[in-house]
């Protein structure tokens, strides 16, 4: 697949500080791209220079073959973004915000009639495109919204937590709408978001952290790179056990997170049984588990995403 997005050496500068750092990244064309990372960890400045809101301090950024610097009005009609923030004109009806949109975007005349029906055929929103969108759920919003940001035939739809503030429900029907659009435009997407179940949608992740990148994979190979099991489990005494498993044990990878103490060991199947002979201290809770993306970003940020949006 050809590279949709090239991004070379991006830095970016605030006075003292060095906010995004000589960072590089391909997105392929028609794949999904998650972007992770903590509360400043650099990557809304890095989408915003990305996305031509923001002036890079250095660096080359293309989009669909188009310079970000030196194309701007290029790269916008090649892109669409779908904010955190809902930015629909809820006095108006549906079809009056596509419409402004049409106009703001320039389709031209003679086809946005026709593209505006087809994209609430996508959202499934075509019975309501006379009604003001101040009547509407979250879930509708959202739904116009990324209706909207098609309507320019996007190469690439940003979609900036997409479903934030909407139930476990309306944010599955959301994805059921974005990964239809993916089948059947073909379009790239950029997602940035904190819920690491949508996060396994995408194709391939980057984590960011301290203004770099510090790796890009799919989902199941960063999962695989940590290798293991882990183990959960809480006691009686979580102090004494830990200086226990300090004594005794060597192979494994002990961290605690809240009241958890949690160990990443080769093969649990051969670890347990030894362990739990070897522990003084009562076992009130034990869990086994393989990683997860939550358990990728703690190991390579030292936190876990759940606490950064705490």
């Amino acid at each position: 697949m050809n590279n949709i997005i090239e991004v070379s050496q991006l830095n970016k500068h605030y006075k003292d500080t060095h906010a995004v750092k000589d960072v590089n990244f391909e997105v392929k064309q028609g794949e999904i791209f998650g972007f992770l990372g903590p509360n400043g960890a650099g990557k809304s400045t890095t989408i915003n220079m990305i996305c031509t809101m923001l002036a890079p301090s250095s660096g080359s950024i293309d989009i669909n073959g188009f310079n970000v610097t030196k194309q701007k009005n290029k790269v916008r009609e090649s892109i669409g973004i779908i904010f955190q923030e809902n930015t629909l004109d809820e006095k108006l009806t549906a079809g009056e915000n596509l419409m402004l949109h049409c106009k703001f975007y320039k389709v031209p005349k003679e086809k946005r009639d026709a593209r505006i029906q087809e994209v609430l055929e996508i959202v499934d929103l075509v019975d309501n495109k006379s009604k003001k969108v101040e009547t509407f759920s979250g879930g509708m919003k959202r739904r116009l919204e990324i209706a909207r940001g098609l309507l320019h035939y996007p190469k690439v739809l940003f979609l900036d937590e997409p479903t934030v503030g909407l139930d476990p429900q309306t944010r599955a029907h959301i994805w059921e709408y974005i990964l239809r659009l993916k089948r059947k435009e073909g379009i790239t997407m950029f997602l940035t978001t904190h819920y690491l179940d949508e996060a396994e949608i995408s194709d391939r992740i980057a984590i960011m952290d301290h203004g770099e990148i510090i790796t890009i994979n799919s989902p199941a190979q960063l999962k695989q790179s940590l290798g293991g099991d882990i183990i959960e489990l809480s006691t009686k005494d979580n102090d004494q056990a830990l200086q226990e498993i300090s004594e005794h044990i060597s192979n494994a990878d002990v961290t605690v997170q809240d009241d958890t103490i949690q160990m990443k060991v080769a093969n649990s199947d051969d670890f347990i049984s030894d362990f739990i002979k070897q522990l003084n201290v009562p076992i009130t809770r034990l869990n086994i588990r393989k990683p997860t993306l939550n358990d990728v970003f703690l190991a390579f940020t030292g936190r876990t995403i759940q606490h950064e949006e705490n």
